[in-house]
């Protein structure tokens, strides 16, 4: 069967502040989230599209449908392509806005499906199809850390998500995978989310591990970051000044006993 997207080489830099460098033959196309290129060579265009280029969201109808998802999901309703109109193989590389870790996915691996948290999708070769996921299990919806709407990416060629802190990545084999609510950043078409609860009520209270857990179970693969960009960001915000010289601290009565221990007050 032949391929549906662009073939396209790449090669990942760094280490914990990762970015990805995509080789384009004259002709083909990576599509990017907007705002993540670093850097091209002057033979590459680009232009900012509505939708992603694959035959789903050709026409104006196709257009329109991929703008909605985009919407639903908190992302532009544009996308920027990249096009090499040069002669000979150019670059062009691309990063996330914070430091972590870039998965590359061989879609064709994965049976052309990857389920990922929905802003995580930072790059993929044209004619890769990046939808919606909507989570049927109104409890996973509602308490398993990323919501009713996932970013599902379809296709057979590369793609590229990007997640924060080490990443780590578990092949289930109709097993159980008990995980962080804001752990999870991807998973394939065999392994079913849901959640469960995080311990008896003491431990829901005061075990620091949040009320819920997610439940993965199933035959697939799972890609899990220690670090969430949520949880990166509560910590500074927690640990932030505020307006007048003020430490937040660390909330509340602790806080501001810490305060006083150190002279603030």
């Amino acid at each position: 069967m032949s391929k549906t997207c662009h073939e396209i080489d790449y090669e990942i830099f760094g280490d914990d502040i990762q970015m990805v460098e995509v080789e384009l033959d004259p002709g083909e196309t990576v599509v990017a989230e907007a705002g993540m290129m670093n850097y091209m060579d002057s033979s590459i265009k680009f232009e900012a599209k509505m939708g992603d280029g694959s035959a789903a969201s050709s026409g104006i109808m196709g257009k329109l449908l991929s703008v909605g998802k985009r919407v639903l999901t908190g992302e532009s309703i544009f996308m920027t392509h990249f096009t090499n109109e040069g002669a000979g193989k150019k670059r062009v590389s691309f990063a996330a806005p914070y430091s972590g870790k870039i998965i590359p996915l061989h879609m064709d691996q994965y049976d052309g499906m990857v389920i990922c948290q929905k802003d995580s999708f930072l790059c993929a070769s044209l004619g890769t199809q990046i939808g919606i996921h909507l989570n049927a299990k109104i409890g996973s919806g509602f308490f398993g850390g990323e919501g009713f709407i996932l970013q599902k990416i379809e296709g057979d060629d590369m793609a590229f998500v990007h997640a924060g802190g080490c990443i780590i990545k578990k092949e289930l084999n109709g097993e159980d995978l008990l995980v962080d609510t804001g752990c999870l950043v991807a998973y394939t078409g065999g392994i079913d989310c849901d959640i469960q609860r995080a311990g008896g009520l003491k431990s829901m209270i005061f075990g620091g591990e949040g009320i819920f857990l997610t439940r993965l179970s199933g035959t697939g693969t799972v890609w899990l970051q220690s670090l969430p960009f949520s949880r990166l960001a509560n910590n500074i915000l927690a640990h932030a000044p505020r307006a007048g010289g003020e430490r937040k601290g660390e909330g509340s009565v602790l806080g501001g006993f810490g305060d006083f221990i150190d002279g603030d007050e």
